[in-house]
């Protein structure tokens, strides 16, 4: 299976099961295998390396069963080839996804506008509520 230019995983480690399909296909949904369950040992797999395999597991991980296989499936198209071919898609956003970490934030400081505007609003603010007491002589 081919990820991009810098991945391509062999076949040998994907696992692809059908089953009936609860989408949509009338009275075909009753007859024929249309879903499509991918299931994927990605701890195994040399191609990907170990911080990728952390993102990807911390991601993730509520698709990931008890045996540590990522498990993928679709229902959504009466076709089963349709439905692979959304299961392989999905299995490919996911690793780009989480091929790089993610950017640390830089803190910022507001600008020297954005503070003067603040604290002109809460003068203006004041005012008015200064404006609403009753004075008492």
């Amino acid at each position: 299976m081919i990820v991009s230019s810098y991945l391509t995983l062999p076949a040998a480690e994907f696992t692809v099961t059908t089953a009936r399909s609860s989408g949509p296909g009338g009275q075909n949904v009753n007859k024929v295998n249309s879903k499509v369950i991918l299931h994927w040992e990605f701890e195994a797999t040399e191609q990907i390396s170990d911080e990728w395999k952390d993102r990807f597991r911390r991601k993730f991980s509520n698709r990931i069963n008890r045996d540590g296989a990522l498990v993928l499936q679709s229902d959504r198209h009466r076709e089963q080839m349709q439905n692979l071919a959304e299961v392989r898609a999905k299995l490919v956003e996911m690793l780009t996804e989480t091929r790089r970490p993610p950017r640390k934030r830089k803190p910022t400081k507001p600008t020297a506008g954005s503070r003067r505007r603040r604290k002109e609003a809460k003068i203006q603010q004041s005012q008015k509520k200064q404006q609403r007491r009753q004075k008492f002589d």
